[in-house]
């Protein structure tokens, strides 16, 4: 069956409302989870989600990108309703531009649980929460490609499927498994979710600037079998609690008089260093 073609001509037209007038609280639908969607950007992170089993509901493409590379995208789901216009029409939409020409609207899965992702895992970043999309997209994409086995996130993180933390992360959202540290599996974070974490047996690492901090090529973090490392929300970093807590406090060590990274600039020089033994490099 050819795809179903539908062209808009007007941006207030009630099709465009998934892609232009939902906030993000409402396609995450916390009350109906089961309803929950997302909005996914560009043909690769598009195509990176269809991957991983995600189901689409509707594509929004630019004219002139139908035969282009959104061909291939489309060509893969022919029963799918596709929503078309010209340019001027969707540059209406926040960040448009950067999309490539083509979005799409698809369903949320069950999240699994901790436990679940853990089991056989050797490193996981934990992310305590870091609330720009931009930064958890960041980290994702940097825990993807640097050895990271999984991510878990604190309720007060930004959702990793939001529009731009899955742009921001090139799909790599839907490469490497994640989750947030539920109340009702792992308890209150940080001081249950600790716990829940060293009965999973990771040893904790709180990347944060202390007194009793570990440099990064400290022996004992390469030497751990399951590490779980932890990096905080911008600005004011981990909790005390979380520190308190954790096995080690690391810090990477800085030049120039600098006192600290970005999150996410810190996230990929920590899992270079530290993942190093997940990819047999020592």
């Amino acid at each position: 069956m050819k795809n179903r073609i539908i062209e808009i001509k007007d941006f207030y037209a009630p099709e465009l409302d998934v892609y232009a007038r939902l906030t993000e609280a409402q396609l995450l639908n916390k009350d109906r989870p089961q309803d929950g969607m997302f909005i996914a950007e560009s043909p690769k992170v598009i195509g990176r989600a269809l991957d991983a089993g995600y189901e689409p509901i509707s594509f929004l493409v630019e004219q002139r990108q139908m035969e282009g590379e959104a061909k291939p995208i489309l060509d893969r789901c022919p029963d799918i309703p596709v929503y078309t216009a010209e340019f001027d029409v969707l540059t209406q939409l926040t960040g448009y531009k950067l999309t490539r020409g083509m979005l799409c609207a698809m369903r949320r899965k069950p999240l699994p649980e901790v436990r679940d992702i853990c089991r056989g895992a050797g490193r996981v970043a934990v992310l305590e929460n870091v609330m720009n999309p931009t930064n958890v997209g960041a980290i994702i994409r940097s825990a993807a490609a640097l050895n990271m086995d999984a991510v878990l996130l604190t309720p007060g993180c930004s959702n990793p499927l939001y529009r731009r933390a899955a742009r921001v992360s090139m799909g790599t959202v839907f490469q490497i498994p994640w989750t947030f540290l539920e109340e009702k599996e792992t308890g209150i974070w940080p001081d249950e979710g600790m716990k829940y974490l060293k009965e999973l047996g990771f040893r904790t690492a709180s990347m944060a600037l202390h007194d009793e901090s570990v440099d990064i090529d400290d022996r004992r973090l390469r030497e751990a079998e399951k590490l779980a490392v932890i990096l905080g929300t911008e600005g004011e970093g981990l909790c005390d609690g979380t520190i308190a807590l954790s096995d080690y406090t690391v810090k990477i060590p800085m030049a120039h008089g600098v006192d600290s990274l970005n999150v996410a600039a810190a996230s990929a020089v920590t899992f270079w260093e530290l993942g190093r033994k997940t990819a047999g490099q020592e």
